[in-house]
């Protein structure tokens, strides 16, 4: 039996479909030729017959036609399509599965599923470990790059519209470490989704795998609701220091999106309209390009986080504004930013 329920705590289902709401806000393309690689996307039917949260092929379809040129995408794990019938090592195999065979329907002319970051428990002996990335790999069918575990815990977890599932110091774990390690050794990558106050954790763990390729998710998710509501000056002073010290770590790369999530407290969903391009160029900006100074563009993907992002923002707008923050770069650094990082750090095959 594969899962298809059980979705996050706190999350409330169907608003990542509202399509009547992000309507209010239409935007030309900017440069609609820009060759793109979305490294991070979902798929999910979660929720209840009742009140769901579905976003899967038709409605991707829908957002990467929409007038970019996407040509690959990356779908990265949400626990979607879990195998419940499965030893408990085994179980996520289900979305890789499943995923894997979402992606072979897509027709040749549209964007193609290039690559799928499954979920497995690094903390696990490495025999079962291997057995699992073996799973994975033989069920992606040449798509499965990586993993993602996440670490994303919050003591105030009631604050979050999308808690994150990790255990108190799960990235310091000797045994996560090893396997970890283990994903290095394999030649395959590590996708982490934590929060800003746990970014030591997530600098000890790089250190100590310097062979294994480590993603970034979303900035580290810099909060600010809860407890962090109205500090978001003094996050940012704090947070540019630990990107620049996190950026010596040459086995770490960056996907730039995500900011547009709920909890990191810019409050776009609860408003009469949803952001322009230039209205998130305004406020999201600086985090962008202290990235990009930190890491550089060929350590920096930009990345939709879709359907997550799409509680606040549309396709269009979203990839215009990241448009708009690459204006002033050269050729080589916008191709780098738009496909080339994540085609080189995933191993993707040319679109």
């Amino acid at each position: 039996m594969t899962d298809k329920g059980g979705r996050y705590p706190g999350w409330e289902p169907g608003i990542e479909l509202r399509d009547d709401w992000l309507g209010l806000v239409v935007e030309d393309i900017i440069d609609p030729d820009r060759e793109i690689v979305d490294p991070h996307h979902h798929l999910w039917r979660h929720g209840t017959a009742e009140n769901p949260a579905v976003y899967e092929m038709e409605a991707l379809r829908r957002d990467t036609e929409a007038g970019h040129n996407v040509v690959q995408t990356m779908f990265i794990e949400c626990r979607s399509y879990w195998d419940q019938d499965a030893p408990d090592h085994l179980k996520s195999i289900g979305e890789t599965r499943t995923v894997a065979e979402m992606a072979s329907s897509v027709p040749l002319d549209r964007a193609q599923i290039a690559g799928i970051i499954g979920q497995t428990e690094l903390v696990l002996d490495p025999t079962l470990l291997n057995e699992a990335l073996d799973a994975h790999q033989e069920a992606g069918k040449g798509l499965f790059k990586g993993i993602r575990n996440s670490g994303a815990r919050d003591p105030e977890p009631q604050h979050l519209a999308i808690p994150g599932r990790g255990v108190p110091n799960q990235y310091g774990n000797p045994d996560f470490v090893r396997g970890a390690a283990i994903l290095g050794e394999r030649g395959l990558t590590l996708d982490s989704w934590h929060y800003h106050h746990q970014h030591q954790e997530f600098l000890d763990l790089a250190r100590a795998v310097p062979h294994t390729t480590l993603i970034l998710d979303h900035f580290g998710t810099p909060l600010g609701v809860g407890r962090f509501e109205g500090k978001r000056d003094d996050i940012f002073a704090a947070w540019k220091d630990h990107m620049s010290e996190l950026a010596e770590c040459p086995n770490v790369m960056a996907k730039l999106g995500g900011l547009c999530m709920p909890d990191n407290g810019f409050g776009y969903r609860h408003r009469d309209l949803p952001p322009s391009s230039d209205e998130i160029v305004e406020t999201q900006g600086k985090w962008y390009a202290h990235m990009l100074d930190a890491f550089g563009p060929n350590r920096c993907m930009f990345e939709s986080n879709f359907p997550v992002d799409r509680t606040a923002v549309s396709y269009q707008v979203i990839w215009n504004a990241f448009k708009k923050m690459a204006a002033d770069l050269d050729e080589t650094a916008k191709e780098a930013l738009f496909s080339g990082t994540a085609r080189r750090v995933y191993s993707l095959p040319p679109a």
